[in-house]
Formats: structure tokens, C-alpha cells, sequence
């Protein structure tokens, strides 16, 4: 699917979005320990996650009526992945790692089709104009690698 390139950088982040979730199956198919992908979700999480998800809540909710089921959506299923990071966080266990690599996979895929394309459908080019600058203003940045390739 083409993206606006005023979009492109979220939709960028939702390719890392979807590796994590492959990952996360992959060290789970592995029987990786539950400790190193507690480890690494906490790391996604802050490092793509957790910002990925305020730039999405701070320059693209404001232009979505407040009443709007897109509106609810976006928010209910950052909600749902944060209380799902808190408990893995907890204690890891491979019914929430899975549960969590399937709603991150179910929420980019909707992202991508439903919420980007009524942002594209509905703002003007300046409003798509001002969110490419908020979105250069704050990039998500992650300073630190992943190493351990338990996926391999």
C-alpha cells in the first residue's frame, strides 16, 4: 500500500512494529526464555513502542473527532498493549507474549488500512504538511541496538 510521505515515517516504524511481533513468535516457536523476551519487549516498548504511540496520540488524534470510533479504537488498543507490557514486565509468559505479538500485528494492519487512510482521505494537505513536521520534530529515536538475536 502506498503511503503519504507524510505518513511514510509511522508506517516505517510499523515495519519494526511487525519484526517485533515476528521476533517475539520466533523466540517463542525457539522456547526461548521467558526472561530474555521479557527483556526484549520491555526494550521495544521503550525504545519504539511507548513513542510511537505518543506521536500517534499527540499529532494525529487531534485531527480525528473526538467521538469517532477511529478515535476509540487508537486509544483502547494502546491501552490494551501497555496493560499487556505491565504484566510482562511482571512476569513474562508465552500466552501473553503471544497475545501481545497478535494484537501489536492486528493494530498496524488496521492502522495501515483504516486509520491512515481516513487521516489521507479526510485532512488537507496542509494539515498533513503540519503532522510531517511534528513527526520530524519528535522522531522516534532508539539510541541502543538489540543484541541478543534469539530469533536466529
Amino acid at each position: 500500500m502506498k503511503r503519504s510521505i507524510q505518513l511514510q515515517p509511522l508506517s516505517r516504524e510499523h515495519h519494526d512494529g511487525l519484526l517485533f511481533v515476528w521476533k517475539i513468535r520466533e523466540g517463542l516457536a525457539k522456547q526461548t526464555s521467558m526472561e530474555r523476551l521479557r527483556k526484549y519487549a520491555g526494550w521495544f516498548w521503550r525504545n519504539h513502542m511507548r513513542p510511537h504511540f505518543y506521536q500517534e496520540e499527540q499529532f494525529l488524534l487531534p485531527y480525528v473527532p473526538a467521538g469517532s470510533p477511529l478515535a476509540a479504537k487508537l486509544k483502547t488498543d494502546h491501552e490494551e498493549i501497555l496493560e499487556l507490557m505491565i504484566a510482562i514486565d511482571r512476569e513474562a509468559d508465552k500466552y501473553e507474549l503471544s497475545l501481545l505479538a497478535n494484537l501489536t500485528e492486528k493494530h498496524i494492519r488496521w492502522e495501515e488500512k483504516e486509520f491512515f487512510q481516513y487521516l489521507e482521505d479526510h485532512l488537507t494537505e496542509q494539515d498533513m504538511d503540519d503532522i510531517k513536521v511534528k513527526l520530524a520534530e519528535k522522531p522516534v529515536l532508539c539510541e541502543e541496538e538489540w543484541k541478543d538475536a534469539f530469533w536466529n
